[in-house]
């Protein structure tokens, strides 16, 4: 009998938030970790720079996966893995979430029927693998299908959507445990090619280092094309992000930091509030609009927008007294929205720190979108390789 040299997995592609990825039911991926990440990777055409035989788009925002499950503990609905996967290399990257596809996980597992659908808004415990961390999503249901049409904005996404709340609170000390790894709201640390540098290392949703944009010779607007075509600046950053993973905890040394966690802890350069220009449209953003400009390095290039995870662990250092964030807002507030101009215009966090310093409450809005569902093939023989 004739033998399908290709085998075909079910998978959706969803845009959420301001990232876009390939949806899968755990049960249609190989039970053993290696096959599944070989899968995975012929799935998006990796390793190619244009990953041109494959789903993904060439770009890390594009090149994204979530994998969900039916979750076993009693304070969840389901289970969700996010892996970013490389383009360049046969690598898939597990060690955070990220907020943007997160924002897609509760309308999948509703429409997959994971969870019963209840209107006008279901919430969805979601259980993070990557970080072991649950969070909330409340998605506006109709009919018992999420809605996707809606009057919610968020900037680097054309059109409006139906907004998807995301309370993160409970992501605090995601890798570290802790909210200051180290205990304190600022630290120093001796970067080869400029010597002792002042940061803020911060771990809620996903780990981050924050520095000073003119600490480093930026002013804090600069656009994505400035930074990723200067070789000098991406290596500096690149130095900050290696020694921070290892003085968080993180890596064991830099080496590792380097080849094997690659995607936290995540850089970003924070400035004053000013007018600038916003690079996906042209128009000016209005220093009056915001609390503080940041530039948000990811897979050592800069964030197109700003990363969902990257919100919320910004709003988390804003509302922290001592940090560097909180010094650039100029402001003593540890609660309320918190207005982050960001290369694509402005993203808010919603953050609320009681008495005891405790983050209860650290919330972003997204919109998503199923944009596609069916049958993706896979070469048979990826499978049967070792």
């Amino acid at each position: 009998m004739y033998k399908s040299e290709s085998i075909r997995i079910p998978c959706v592609i969803m845009r959420s938030g301001t990232s876009k990825g390939i949806y899968f039911l755990g049960n249609h991926l190989p039970s053993d970790p290696q096959k599944r990440d070989k899968v995975i990777l012929s799935v998006f055409g990796s390793p190619d720079a244009r990953q041109i035989d494959g789903l993904g788009g060439a770009d890390p925002l594009t090149s994204k996966t979530a994998i969900i499950n039916p979750s076993s503990r009693p304070d969840a609905d389901v289970e969700y893995t996010f892996g970013q996967v490389d383009i360049k290399s046969s690598f898939i990257d597990y060690s955070s979430n990220c907020g943007n596809i997160s924002s897609g996980v509760g309308p999948f597992a509703i429409s997959q029927g994971l969870v019963k659908a209840e209107s006008p808004i279901t919430s969805v415990r979601i259980h993070n693998t990557n970080t072991d961390k649950i969070f909330e999503a409340e998605v506006p249901v109709s009919d018992g299908i999420p809605l996707s049409e809606g009057n919610y904005q968020i900037d680097g996404v054309p059109g409006k959507g139906a907004k998807i709340s995301l309370n993160l609170a409970g992501t605090v000390g995601s890798k570290t445990g802790r909210l200051l790894p180290t205990g304190n709201p600022s630290d120093i640390l001796h970067i080869k090619g400029i010597g002792p540098l002042k940061v803020s290392m911060v771990d809620a949703a996903s780990p981050m280092v924050f520095v000073r944009a003119h600490d480093i010779g930026l002013k804090g607007t600069e656009s994505p094309a400035v930074i990723d075509q200067n070789p000098d600046i991406l290596q500096l950053l690149e130095e900050i992000r290696t020694e921070a993973a290892v003085v968080m905890g993180i890596a064991p040394d830099r080496n590792t930091a380097r080849q094997k966690i690659r995607a936290v802890p995540m850089v970003a350069f924070v400035a004053p509030p000013t007018d600038y220009e916003n690079h996906l449209t042209g128009t000016t953003i209005s220093g009056d609009s915001i609390d503080f400009v940041s530039r948000d390095m990811f897979m050592q290039i800069m964030h197109k927008t700003y990363s969902g995870t990257a919100t919320v662990c910004t709003g988390c250092a804003a509302v922290t007294p001592g940090t560097l964030v909180h010094e650039v807002m100029g402001a003593s507030r540890t609660s309320g929205l918190i207005r982050i101009g960001h290369p694509g215009g402005i993203i808010e966090a919603d953050m609320i720190r009681n008495e005891c310093g405790i983050i209860t409450r650290a919330a972003i809005g997204r919109t998503a979108r199923r944009i596609m569902e069916g049958y993706v093939y896979v070469p048979r023989r990826v499978l049967e390789t070792d």
